[in-house]
């Protein structure tokens, strides 16, 4: 027997959907969008000229990312530009990237090294071509900036949370009995269902690195900041306009992780049939919750600051907290300063080469918290103005 006309078109239907997902499964989403020109490749356009630029832009600072925003104009003038914040069709696969220090990402992403020792003193620059159009290329150069703000985070790393408990068994069933009016029994209750597995304890976070912070100024008509954050096996430069720019550096302890949730208790296993029927056994307890981990302690901060640069210390924050822990706002380490001097230390900060600080930290910190968990601030950072040579 023949289907119906409605069958047939509905199998019809059926088969195209299959087919068209085979299609996307075979040739990815991005083929797909091309075919269904929601996407533009350019190797076969007749593309005349090509401009570039960033978003957001003009510049970059080290180790801050932005997307390409590349234009095309065609023979017959009209202009199809890139998707991505250039909110067109052009796929980045259309082009090819020379670059210069900056890196440039498959999806028009443009990055500079973290590290401005890399770029400093230099001009990043990308140059792009369209694929099969040799002859068409763009040219963008990439300021680099310093008025950003930056971050040398040697915090502790958060314990990794408890594994779940399993669950438990199911009760068995009850036996049958009988129903026969001649001949009845009653069937036997269902077995008790157990109880779930305890879940796991959290691990506990890892304390905060003990962080030396060397702070000089880089003479010039526009002054910018050197500084150099180092650790134990690990260490990071910066250069921060301190027109805009600034640096926070965090010691903070890794936050334990949570612990793991109790199993649930398996189901009571059911009666068994029969006159009367057997009661359905109990269900199991759900197993207890693992217990968070500890919270890391938090690290120590010590800060060498030239006196060229002590103006500047507005523009450095410090956070050394138990647990991971943050507030609204790190106060500056000026203020600390400032509160040295004002707390009657025997060294003046003008003269210090390694006064200790007191507990502003505690003071001025905890006024801030963002958490209704308890915080624990470390020892106070010891700030000592003494003379930082060049860093680099």
């Amino acid at each position: 027997m023949l289907p119906s006309r409605s069958a047939a078109f509905a199998l019809k239907q059926y088969s195209g959907g299959l087919v068209a997902l085979a299609l996307f499964s075979l040739t990815g989403c991005t083929s797909i969008k091309v075919a269904l020109g929601l996407r533009t490749r350019l190797q076969d356009v007749p593309v005349t000229s090509l401009s570039a630029s960033l978003s957001p832009g003009p510049g970059l600072a080290p180790g801050e990312t932005a997307r390409l925003v590349i234009v095309a104009t065609t023979n017959d003038g009209k202009q199809l530009v890139t998707v991505g914040p250039g909110n067109g069709k052009v796929l980045f696969s259309s082009f090819t990237y020379t670059s210069t220090i900056a890196q440039v990402g498959k999806k028009g992403v443009v990055s500079l090294p973290a590290d401005p020792r890399i770029s400093e003193g230099r001009l990043p620059h990308i140059r792009i071509t369209v694929i099969n159009h040799p002859e068409i290329s763009a040219d963008l150069d990439i300021p680099v900036r310093y008025d950003a703000d930056f971050k040398a985070d040697f915090s502790g790393k958060a314990g990794v949370d408890g594994a779940d408990g399993i669950e438990g068994p199911s009760g068995q069933t009850g036996v049958n009995g009988s129903k026969d009016p001649n001949n009845p029994s009653a069937g036997s209750d269902g077995g008790p269902g157990g109880d779930g597995g305890p879940g796991g304890d959290g691990g506990d976070g890892e304390p905060g690195n003990a962080v030396h912070v060397w702070l000089t100024l880089k003479p010039g008509s526009h002054p910018l900041l050197q500084a150099r954050v180092a650790s134990v096996g690990d260490e990071e430069f910066f250069l921060i306009d301190p027109k805009g720019g600034s640096l926070e550096v965090d010691a903070n302890g890794g936050i334990g992780g949570d612990g793991g949730q109790g199993g649930p208790g398996g189901a009571g296993g059911s009666g068994g049939s029969g006159t009367p029927d057997g009661q359905n056994g109990p269900a199991g307890s759900q197993g207890p919750n693992g217990k968070p981990g500890r919270n890391g302690a938090p690290g120590t901060i010590v800060v060498s600051v030239d006196p060229q640069a002590k103006p500047f210390l507005d523009r450095l924050y410090l956070s050394n907290y138990g647990g991971g822990r943050r507030v609204d706002h790190y106060p500056p380490a000026v203020n600390a300063v400032t509160h040295l001097a004002k707390a009657g230390d025997p060294v003046a900060p003008e003269t210090a080469t390694s006064g200790p600080l007191t507990n502003f930290a505690k003071k001025i910190f905890l006024t801030k918290q963002t958490t209704t968990d308890p915080i624990v601030a470390g020892p106070a950072p010891k700030i000592g103005v003494e003379p930082v040579p060049a860093i680099w």
